[in-house]
């Protein structure tokens, strides 16, 4: 575990693993470098581990102020000059990966490959509503109705029903969680803060190896928004992940892992056959 200042803030960041390609992964908007501890083990066995919080994120700082979504990408920036890294893996998810797409768009020669899951190349009027709809109900204060509001939707209906104890104990952590208005403050920024995010224009741009991974029951980002990654990203590849919503990683951790570690891990991305 390490920290380190970043615009007067504390960012707090963790590093798993000595050997191996290094893979840095990215956190959606309510996660944070605890959300990944079911895949330590199999992201750091055969790699360097790379977990970050963002600003407003975990145990890093919290700001006071709103903030345009790059910043983030800027602490990405540091964070990798104070590993030492001149070039990583990145993968990130949702929020994580627009993040990891900015990132990927200004410093090029510092991403080795590129996995982005349950991504979008912008935020469409329809998720801009509902970002406006989750900012609503944290301004009530309710946890609970935050919870409510925010959570169940980035299941599959299928994972929902089956296991419905696990998001019940989810229900019991989270529920607290989200009744704390510091968090809820800022779930506000980072979900403002991507108010205007669009690289859609720019994503031919991007020139490193790139996997997308979807979800065919993900309803924040559909399949609709990752092809346009897959058509504008030239020469990226697309896996779907079948019976799963927009926590893919939680729905299916073991073929999400497979994914992301055999893309890092592939010795090439291309082969002549």
């Amino acid at each position: 575990m390490g920290e380190f200042i970043f615009r007067g803030k504390p960012v707090h960041y963790e590093v798993y693993g000595e050997y191996g390609k290094p893979l840095l992964l990215l956190n959606g908007i309510m996660m944070s470098t605890k959300s990944w501890e079911p895949f330590v083990r199999s992201f750091s066995e055969k790699n360097v581990l790379i977990l970050v919080d963002f600003l407003d994120q975990g145990q890093s700082g919290r700001m006071e102020e709103s903030y345009a979504q790059d910043i983030q990408a800027e602490l990405v920036a540091e964070l990798l000059e104070r590993l030492w890294y001149s070039q990583v893996s990145i993968m990130g998810i949702s929020y994580g990966g627009e993040v990891a797409l900015q990132f990927a768009l200004k410093y090029p020669e510092r991403v080795e490959r590129l996995i982005l899951a349950n991504t979008a190349s912008r935020t469409s009027d329809w998720l801009r509503e509902i970002g406006h709809a989750w900012n609503a109900v944290a301004s009530s204060g309710d946890g609970r109705a935050y919870y409510l509001t925010t959570i169940p939707v980035i299941y599959s209906t299928k994972f929902y029903e089956e296991r419905l104890d696990w998001m019940k104990n989810r229900e019991k952590t989270l529920v607290p969680y989200f009744s704390n208005p510091e968090v809820l403050a800022s779930l506000v920024r980072l979900t403002d803060s991507a108010e205007a995010y669009n690289v859609q224009a720019r994503l031919g741009e991007i020139t490193c190896p790139t996997l997308i991974i979807s979800a065919d029951a993900d309803v924040l980002t559909p399949l609709t928004e990752q092809e346009i990654l897959r058509a504008g990203i030239r020469g990226s590849k697309h896996a779907v992940i079948r019976e799963s919503g927009h926590a893919s990683m939680y729905e299916q951790p073991l073929l999400f892992a497979s994914l992301v570690l055999g893309f890092v891990n592939a010795a090439d991305t291309e082969f002549l056959i």
